[in-house]
């Protein structure tokens, strides 16, 4: 049974920093990618940063590049995502999901197309707020 739990959110004042992890269970990390989303009321949710694939392709979203690093432990079976300088702009729920098909493409912008992953952690709240 495949499965994704997400923890680390919380309340960070601007320019703080927080980690947030992926419990995975049910798959190997190897063959899958695994992307973090984000989404607030009212807008569609968006990719952040996807760990692609047994050799670890690693992409992100523009608005995030040189703030957040996304990195896994595969004997541990959990991703993270290093959030630091964080804005107002990055309060949202943040999912991690998982890809059979991504690690195959051929398209790199297919990452982060929410409609090509299948399993779905529950969310975390991340509120950056002074």
């Amino acid at each position: 049974q495949v499965q994704l739990v997400e923890s680390g959110g919380g309340l960070v004042q601007p320019g703080g920093s927080l980690r947030l992890s992926c419990a995975t269970s049910g798959f190997s990390l190897d063959y899958y990618a695994i992307t973090w989303f984000r989404q607030v009321p009212g807008k569609e949710r968006e990719g952040v940063s996807c760990i692609s694939g047994s050799d670890g392709r690693l992409y992100y979203a523009d608005s995030v590049k040189g703030r957040f690093t996304i990195s896994r432990d595969n004997a541990k079976n959990s991703v993270y995502l290093q959030m630091n300088s964080l804005k107002p702009d990055d309060t949202a729920v943040y999912y991690c999901a998982a890809s059979i098909s991504v690690p195959y493409m051929t398209v790199p912008a297919i990452w982060s197309d929410k409609a090509e992953y299948k399993y779905w952690g529950q969310g975390t709240q991340v509120t950056v707020s002074s």
